[in-house]
């Protein structure tokens, strides 16, 4: 009866992390169409802005002057669109990270009582085959930390890398900028 009720509660604690979980991605998906349709209707001002512009254009000179304030702000829009596009998967990959290791942590401590009720009732003579068991849970944990902790390793160099990125694709615009407008 014991075992039946302990299903049963796994159970419902599974189905209580999935629908956290579900929710969790719903609202990312939420946030990704509220920002797609903020982008668009400010993409579609600006380029009606900047017709307008264009077609009141009188000389060469001020063509170039605007096609030179068109391009750095369009690089830092692009950016700064990349960068919540990626705050909001980040949001959705440390929640989901988040769940994933309280399950394996409480996976773990089950097994750690599994194993500590299975010594207690080992018959004797299998002192080998505990010890066994027991070294083989330990560098399954130990080989989950690691992974866990790789993982966390590779997450940070992607958001180092992802804001390098980010910094070295406005600072060119930026400085090309300057030397279309000094030449106009």
């Amino acid at each position: 009866m014991l075992i039946n009720e302990q299903l049963l509660a796994a159970h419902k604690a599974n189905v209580e992390t999935f629908l956290n979980l579900s929710a969790t991605g719903l609202d990312a998906v939420e946030k990704l169409a509220a920002l797609n349709i903020e982008t668009a209707r400010a993409a579609l001002g600006e380029a009606s802005a900047k017709a307008q512009t264009a077609l009141s254009v009188k000389d060469v000179q001020e063509l170039f002057a605007l096609q030179g304030d068109v391009l750095q702000p369009a690089a830092e829009k692009s950016a700064a669109y990349a960068r919540k596009v990626y705050d909001i998967a980040a949001a959705v990959q440390a929640e989901f990270s988040k769940v994933t290791e309280a399950g394996v942590a409480d996976a773990q401590a089950k097994l750690a009582a599994l194993v500590d009720t299975a010594v207690k009732n080992a018959p004797a003579g299998s002192e080998n085959a505990v010890t066994l068991m027991k070294a083989a849970v330990a560098a399954a944990n130990d080989t989950l930390e690691n992974v866990q902790k790789a993982a966390k390793q590779a997450v940070g160099a992607a958001e180092a890398n992802f804001a390098t990125l980010s910094n070295s694709v406005v600072t060119p615009v930026k400085s090309g900028n300057g030397r279309a407008k000094r030449a106009a």
